[in-house]
């Protein structure tokens, strides 16, 4: 039996009907329209589907729907403050990480979590980080300096967004 769930998006309140079997992924794309989180693989795999759950980055088709009742959510389409890009969508740009695309949402995700976690960082700590996030297509030399730059300051400050709570 379909329920409704209640949850923040992005910092916004979100209600949307969800099954049981659902996972958050197809809730985010299929029920609420929201493409940026993407469904590579459906297990877990690939990481394109990572998504911020309450401060901690996961993989949105691992995450049954109706565990996410009343818990905030965070997609790279919440990053940015207006025009202003987030520290490390502007890094990811300047330092020519992405290549398709198709896995950026889910890798700016998971560095995003992983850098607010661990504001000084190495390129190892970040190679370790970003290991559940496949790309097909780039070399992860790049993610991984344009990291170091967040990380250093040269993006100034990494803004948490007031719906992250960490």
């Amino acid at each position: 039996m379909s329920k409704i769930l209640h949850f923040y998006l992005n910092g916004n309140p979100v209600e949307v009907i969800a099954k049981p079997q659902q996972n958050l992924l197809e809730v985010l794309r299929d029920g609420l329209g929201l493409t940026s989180p993407k469904c590579g693989c459906n297990r877990g795999d690939c990481g394109s589907c990572t998504v911020i759950l309450d401060g901690k980055a996961v993989k949105s088709c691992l995450v049954l729907a109706l565990t996410v009742e009343g818990k905030k959510i965070l997609t790279v389409d919440g990053l940015a403050q207006g025009k202003t890009l987030h520290p490390i969508q502007q890094a990811f740009i300047d330092y020519g990480a992405p290549q398709c695309g198709y896995c950026t949402p889910g890798m700016v995700m998971a560095a995003t979590a992983f850098l607010l976690d661990h504001p000084e960082t190495t390129a190892e700590e970040i190679k370790d980080a970003l290991s559940g996030n496949l790309c097909r297509c780039a070399g992860y030399e790049k993610y991984t300096d344009a990291l170091l730059a967040v990380s250093k300051g040269e993006y100034g400050p990494i803004p948490k967004g007031s719906d992250l709570d960490v």
